[in-house]
């Protein structure tokens, strides 16, 4: 947490004064029951009218001087805390975009959600009341009992006694309760975790009808949530009670001592007054002191978990390399190897291929035979384990990240849109792009005619997600998005999954046709999107089953004919 306050550079003032102005707030506090000592002896006990009233607007001014006093505290707090928290959730931001797939992996995306909201409100909460109540309350605290003295030294010995016992139930409780706030904040990831599960996957629930069992998982979270915090809650319950108590024991003790002492002529009436204003004043702060430790407990807690993921670094280095070797292969892999972090098995063994420009490859293979993770590497979204991968003849570790990946134009297996326009979408690819090279790259992706069908045309809506496209229009967009930045290389992952076997070989015949004849490398489960490619990599369980054009794998690899005989036997076989 204390790494995170190099964050509050350029705030220092501002956090200086909004305790400056509690303090002056508390001082104005500590001085009415004074006054009122004042008005009851003298203005009431003596009849003094003038006295009566010159106190009593002294009592409305301290009270306005104090209320002014809170206003400027609250709003220096107020700025400071939300000021301070946004730059620590930019920067949040700003370090995750910075992480590579495997660093986000490892910390998982509800932690990552959990980082960026949750705990950024606790650390905002711990900052505001930090600046109002750290120096307030036991200013009052330790002003309440000077001032108590100063009224009646024996009486007062009541304070002495009695905030010794306050403070041991009120941090007791702190300290009990501190624990079970951490084991809440677990509980609450648990049910935020499962929230956002449930909502990303709602699709799939209602296709298998799981919305019983998800009610049910969702219940047990939740209940185990509920349990926690009612146990807290129950405990952090019995602190006003047993404070409250002690406090009207003492105020009895005092009202009696004070009643024996108001006999004897030793202080007057107006000072028992004053001294269990005092009292009571005590009580109220000790109470704000455990809510801020509390609260300050929770903070640090998140200021901890969110430090945690800014001591995540990269483990993937830029390179330098911004240009690449003349006639060099547009990609190749010498002899790759790749295991996720955690994995004991690889996910790609010894694989070797060379695609040099305006050349297509196809890559093919069951589930999990690692196509997804192939292509991934050729952007360098994750780094080989062993082996080298290289684009236009700079290996991808030297490469600059921003340079090499926009010379790639990459459509991931699962076709995502951002919430906007069709036009701002597709600027994505290029924000230069012109309205014409966003219809050329529309048209070759065979995405032109439901755009243009559209009123808006290119300003058409997008919601989050693409959700109000279907699954082919959304692959076609990712196409077009990949195309407007006219990119050297072209990885397809799957990306007409969704489309008729006519649209495919449409935009397939289109691709081909380019004008900047970029290097092609299409995923694909299909033999006939396939079979037009100069070679095809045949992938079983990571390892290269067969490498060469669709005539001789037929020949020669038998997982690639199994493959072709499948899909020819079924309903592709008018189509191949």
């Amino acid at each position: 947490m204390r790494k995170l306050l190099r964050y509050m550079k350029g705030y220092r003032k501002k956090a200086l004064l909004a305790p400056l102005f509690k303090l002056l707030e508390a001082s104005m506090e500590l001085c009415v029951p004074l006054i009122v000592k004042a008005i009851i002896d003298r203005g009431i006990g003596q009849e003094d009218r003038p006295f009566l009233i010159k106190m009593t607007l002294l009592m409305v001014l301290f009270g306005l001087l104090g209320y002014g006093f809170a206003l400027c505290a609250q709003y220096f707090a107020a700025k400071v805390a939300t000021e301070f928290t946004g730059r620590v959730r930019y920067a949040l931001f700003d370090h995750i975009q910075s992480l590579s797939y495997s660093d986000l992996d490892r910390l998982g995306t509800a932690t990552l959600i959990t980082r960026m909201t949750s705990d950024t409100v606790q650390i905002q909460n711990g900052v505001n009341l930090t600046l109002r109540l750290l120096l307030r309350s036991p200013f009052i605290v330790f002003g309440a009992l000077i001032m108590a003295f100063l009224v009646d030294p024996k009486a007062a010995v009541v304070f002495a006694v009695i905030i010794p016992i306050l403070c041991v139930v009120v941090f007791g409780i702190m300290l009990i309760t501190i624990p079970l706030y951490r084991r809440v904040q677990n509980r609450l990831d648990a049910v935020l975790s499962k929230t956002r599960e449930h909502l990303a996957g709602i699709r799939v629930l209602r296709a298998f009808c799981k919305e019983e069992a998800e009610r049910q998982s969702f219940k047990e979270r939740h209940k185990e949530l509920t349990r926690e915090q009612l146990l807290v809650g129950r405990i952090s319950a019995l602190m006003n009670p047993l404070t409250y108590v002690l406090i009207n024991l003492a105020l009895l003790v005092l009202i009696y001592v004070g009643a024996l002492r108001v006999d004897l002529g030793i202080i007057t009436q107006g000072a028992v007054i004053a001294l269990t204003n005092y009292m009571s004043q005590i009580l109220v702060e000790l109470i704000k002191m455990a809510n801020l430790i509390i609260t300050l407990t929770k903070s640090i807690a998140g200021g901890n978990r969110v430090q945690s993921v800014f001591e995540v670094t990269n483990t993937m280095a830029d390179g330098t390399k911004t240009e690449g070797i003349a006639g060099a292969p547009a990609v190749e892999f010498r002899n790759v190897s790749f295991s996720y972090h955690g994995s004991s098995a690889e996910s790609l063994s010894n694989i070797s291929f060379t695609l040099m420009p305006g050349e297509s490859l196809g890559v093919i293979g069951g589930t999990g035979s690692g196509k997804s993770t192939l292509v991934q590497l050729i952007s360098r979204y994750y780094d080989v384990t062993d082996g080298e991968v290289l684009v236009d003849g700079v290996p991808v570790k030297e490469w600059s990240l921003k340079s090499l990946r926009r010379r790639i134009g990459d459509v991931p297996q699962k076709a995502v849109l951002f919430s906007g326009t069709v036009r701002s979408n597709l600027q994505w690819g290029s924000l230069d792009a012109t309205t014409e090279d966003m219809m050329a790259a529309l048209k070759a992706a065979q995405a032109e005619a439901f755009v243009s069908e559209k009123p808006e045309g290119l300003d058409a809506p997008v919601s989050a997600g693409g959700t109000n496209f279907s699954g082919g229009q959304r692959q076609r967009l990712t196409v077009a998005r990949a195309l407007v930045g006219s990119p050297e290389i072209l990885v397809l992952d799957d990306s007409a999954s969704a489309l008729d076997y006519g649209t495919d070989a449409a935009m397939r015949k289109a691709l081909s046709a380019l004008p900047q004849k970029p290097a092609r490398i299409i995923v694909s489960q299909r033999t006939v999107s396939l079979a037009d490619c100069n070679r095809i990599l045949v992938l079983d369980d990571g390892n290269a089953a067969g490498y060469g054009t669709h005539d001789e794998l037929l020949k020669s690899c038998k997982e690639y004919e199994e493959i072709y005989r499948s899909q020819a036997s079924g309903s592709e076989g008018g189509a191949a």
